[in-house]
């Protein structure tokens, strides 16, 4: 489907690709052990939608191009970096190492997936923290930042397109700190979910700040890499 074709039909194919992904991601996060490769597998076919929907003129005009300046990358960092710190002095002030810590709740998932008894910082490092460097930055900000908010402005303005695409990326996120998944079923955390939900959107808009500035996604990958290198270092040194 080429750029100019993303109109209704289009932004309907965009939509249901969105509700498809965050099934798969509740179900390798939430689901049973079975489902958990749902979770990189989304990540990858996230990746993959440009080349499934877009020729290469599309591709340029959702943000696969290089930035126009390369100075914008120290401010993506260093702004992920801020971005995941003040999100966990947030958690710890507010709930302490509790399950209503989001990043305490991250760890939780971590030690769900493989047992880590007895692992140094560095080999979790190398399980979880490469991992998060390359699936969810690459994948989340094509698909987010890229093809859900061209697919939108076709239809609407581009801040009305911003605050739905990093509304539904808040929501989604409940599956790492939310919604809880036990014997008893799956259960809500309303307060620490709702605040969460309010860190995701607001880690959201800065990276959508970073693609319109940069006219370029790479720079809101590059914070968002930053945002979990920075989380998961916090975690496995202070969490774990």
């Amino acid at each position: 489907m080429p750029s100019a074709g993303l109109g209704r039909a289009g932004l309907a194919a965009v939509l249901l690709l969105a509700v498809a992904f965050a099934a798969m991601r509740a179900a390798g996060m939430l689901g049973p052990a079975s489902l958990r490769a749902l979770l990189p597998l989304g990540f990858c076919l996230m990746m993959a939608t440009p080349w499934l929907l877009l020729d290469r003129a599309g591709r340029l005009e959702i943000g696969l191009r290089r930035s126009a300046s390369a100075r914008i990358y120290p401010l993506a960092i260093g702004a992920g970096t801020l971005a995941a710190t003040l999100c966990f002095g947030l958690g710890v002030a507010l709930f302490g190492a509790g399950q209503d810590n989001w990043f305490a709740s991250v760890a939780a998932n971590y030690r769900g997936i493989m047992p880590t008894a007895g692992w140094s910082e560095l080999q979790l490092h190398l399980a979880f923290t490469l991992p998060a460097l390359l699936f969810s930055p690459i994948g989340e900000e094509i698909f987010f930042r890229g093809v859900l908010q061209r697919a939108l402005e076709r239809r609407w303005s581009a801040r009305a397109s911003t605050v739905a695409e990093c509304g539904l990326f808040a929501v989604v996120h409940l599956c790492h700190h939310g919604l809880v998944a036990s014997a008893a079923g799956i259960t809500l955390l309303p307060l620490s979910g709702a605040i969460w939900m309010v860190l995701m959107f607001g880690a959201a808009l800065l990276f959508a700040a970073l693609r319109k500035a940069s006219g370029s996604l790479y720079p809101a990958m590059a914070a968002h890499a930053a945002f979990n290198l920075a989380m998961n270092v916090l975690i496995f040194h202070f969490l774990w």
